[in-house]
């Protein structure tokens, strides 16, 4: 008689996933992070609408590029916080690595929000922003994205309307409270895209 399959096994089908969460599916809408060999390259966040994009030109927005010293100054605080979420979440965690670094799109957007606050930041700042990014809930992270990327969200935005927005009150603990959402009720079944392959592991933390 065949043994039926384990719970851990069935945990690991589920979560099959690569980098930090992104399902091991068709095309998934993901974040890559890509991470230059050279000490002094630019760090670059892009964002991959996979089945979501209505045309190959827009299948990619490039969202930020971070100058190296900005990126060593957030990179280890926030793989600790999305590894402790994916653990949260049976999913196996992920480390930064050279090259190219998927990230689940949620992940990814809450990764967009301290990178645009960080990228012209005085370096001294840096930490507070790490700070009072880490103290926002999921999806005040996922409205910030959702506003900023509106208006501002390209790789060429960073002087100008939300991001400049961002990166005052992230890096100034007295206005650090300024740009949070009104708390909400969100319902789960509003918010997804219907046949969109993604595990939407981080959603049902409202």
């Amino acid at each position: 008689m065949a043994k039926a399959p384990s719970k851990t096994t069935k945990t690991a089908v589920k979560h099959a996933t690569l980098g930090f969460g992104v399902p091991a599916t068709s095309d998934p809408h993901h974040f890559k992070v890509i991470i230059p060999k050279a000490n002094t390259g630019k760090v670059q966040i892009s964002e991959y609408l996979g089945l979501q994009a209505q045309s190959d030109e827009f299948a990619v927005i490039d969202r930020v590029l971070l100058d190296r010293p900005r990126w060593t100054a957030i990179r280890a605080e926030v793989q600790r916080t999305f590894n402790a979420r994916l653990k949260n979440h049976d999913v196996k965690t992920a480390s930064w690595k050279v090259g190219e670094n998927v990230v689940d799109r949620l992940l990814g957007k809450e990764l967009c929000v301290l990178a645009w606050a960080v990228e012209g930041m005085d370096m001294e700042k840096v930490p507070v922003a790490v700070r009072n990014w880490l103290a926002l809930r999921p999806e005040e992270r996922w409205w910030l994205f959702g506003m900023t990327a509106m208006s501002t969200g390209g790789i060429n935005d960073g002087e100008k309307g939300w991001r400049l927005a961002l990166r005052h009150a992230l890096g100034d603990v007295a206005q650090s409270e300024q740009l949070k959402p009104r708390e909400r009720k969100i319902v789960r079944n509003q918010i997804q895209e219907p046949d969109v392959p993604y595990l939407d592991l981080f959603g049902d933390e409202y």
